[in-house]
């Protein structure tokens, strides 16, 4: 059964200004260039997707449109915790494959949504708490992404986590009462098991300067400055009828500290100004050159989670309504990528380990902490040498009053004292200089600790 979002009563209403025309898409296998929302996307380098409920796919009207005019997908339901881990370790993969098989046989790339969130989570997931939770928030990170691993064009790692209202602040939740750190670690977990793949931190109401995009602006801006693996920001931007005067601004400041930003879930309240904010949208996507994509929240009306508000590109006949059309004009009149449109495999953004890959055979390691008083959260980095690895282990002697309390990407053997960590299949194999990470959460200090690698 299909699960809707609830509606948000607080949808983007700012002050409105000047209301352009314009958006994006990627180049539809058959289709003719700038005829189709994707062929004119993929002429100014970038992509157009729409969202996908899987057991859709059969209805020919539904895939006729999709198949036809978009050249990207995403799952609305399929991918999330509950969908696909319904009891713990069990996995169940078959909608979120059905999806991708679709989208590789009609030239589409895939977004994956969404890894960790807070809402949708399966109820065994509801029923946990601390360091339980934690280690199965973690795993089902690894197990999922490592599950479609190369396949992914983005994946929204973490939904939702922000807070509504004038803090900027975090949500409340069974995952951020895990410790602050939840997101970081899921970030850090997600590179390890898709390294190709891009990582997006994803939520709504941030279409403005605002107290929440402003929050979770200071959080990629730290995570940039720490090496945590971000690559971009997902605005969801379901609208009511008027536009944040700033939404251009917005996506262009989080493009400023070095990350891709992408319109994830586009959807229109209808009215006499739907076709025009469609416009603007699409037109403040192509003015910023980071901006690599756009998806629509459905593909008609009738298959919106919105209902009566009609907030789609057709309707439900299949007909292309207005705001298509303003669409569609303003991707093919708007400015394109001037440099090489980004590639699947993004460019490394954590530094470089602080102790060189080694000349030889073996392995080497370093380590990364982040801090605070009572706890901290350890990164490390297994570099392999020369004649590669079959598998690998890390030993690291803790500081006395430190124990391990959480890992992600390893095994550990122990809690204090010397712990040894193990690779797991998916990082076990390294090619010479290839580069593996995981990490672990503890308590008291870290300070100090030497990794030390043997390989096998």
């Amino acid at each position: 059964m299909k699960h809707r979002r609830v509606l948000r009563a607080a949808v983007t209403i700012a002050v409105t200004g000047a209301l352009a025309t314009g958006m994006t898409m990627v180049l539809t296998t058959g289709a003719s260039a700038g005829t189709t929302l994707g062929a004119a996307a993929a002429e100014k380098g970038r992509y157009f997707g729409a969202a996908v409920a899987v057991n859709k796919l059969s209805t020919s009207a539904y895939t006729t449109i999709l198949n036809r005019e978009f050249n990207s997908v995403v799952a609305e339901n399929e991918m999330k915790w509950a969908s696909n881990e319904p009891q713990q370790g069990v996995f169940n993969h078959s909608s979120g494959d059905r999806l991708v098989s679709h989208a590789q046989a009609n030239g589409m790339s895939v977004r994956g949504h969404t890894l960790l969130w807070h809402a949708q989570q399966p109820g065994w997931a509801q029923g946990m708490s601390g360091s339980a939770l934690r280690n199965a928030a973690i795993n089902h990170v690894t197990q999922v992404a490592s599950h479609y691993r190369g396949k992914i064009h983005s994946w929204d790692v973490v939904n939702e986590a922000f807070a509504d209202g004038g803090s900027g602040g975090r949500r409340d939740s069974n995952l951020q009462r895990t410790g602050n750190d939840w997101i970081e670690a899921a970030f850090r977990a997600a590179r390890a098991a898709d390294p190709g793949a891009k990582l997006c931190y994803n939520d709504y109401n941030t279409d403005g300067i605002n107290a929440k995009s402003t929050g979770i602006y200071n959080m990629v801006r730290d995570f940039k400055s720490r090496g945590v693996p971000i690559d971009c920001v997902g605005f969801q931007s379901h609208l009511g009828t008027s536009l944040a005067s700033d939404y251009q601004a917005n996506l262009q400041r989080f493009a400023d500290l070095g990350v891709d930003v992408q319109i994830t879930e586009l959807d229109v309240m209808t009215g006499g100004n739907q076709a025009n904010i469609f416009g603007a949208v699409t037109r403040a996507c192509l003015a910023v050159s980071r901006c690599t994509g756009i998806t629509t929240w459905g593909v008609r009306d009738c298959d919106s989670w919105r209902g009566s508000d009609n907030a789609l590109l057709f309707d439900c006949n299949g007909n292309k309504k207005a705001a298509y059309t303003n669409v569609l004009n303003a991707l093919n009149a708007g400015p394109g990528i001037p440099t090489t449109p980004p590639t699947t495999t993004p460019p490394p953004t954590d530094p470089p380990p602080t102790t060189p890959p080694p000349t030889t055979g073996g392995c080497s390691a370093s380590v990364s902490l982040n801090s605070w008083n009572g706890g901290f959260v350890a990164s490390v980095k297994v570099t392999a040498g020369s004649a590669g690895t079959n598998g690998w282990n890390v030993s690291v002697t803790l500081p006395s009053g430190a124990s391990v309390t959480n890992t992600w990407s390893a095994t550990a053997s122990g809690s204090s004292g010397t712990v040894r960590f193990a690779s797991v299949d998916y990082n076990s194999r390294l090619t010479a200089g290839q580069v593996a990470e995981f990490g672990f959460q503890g308590t008291g200090s870290g300070a100090g600790m030497t990794p030390t690698c043997t390989a096998s």
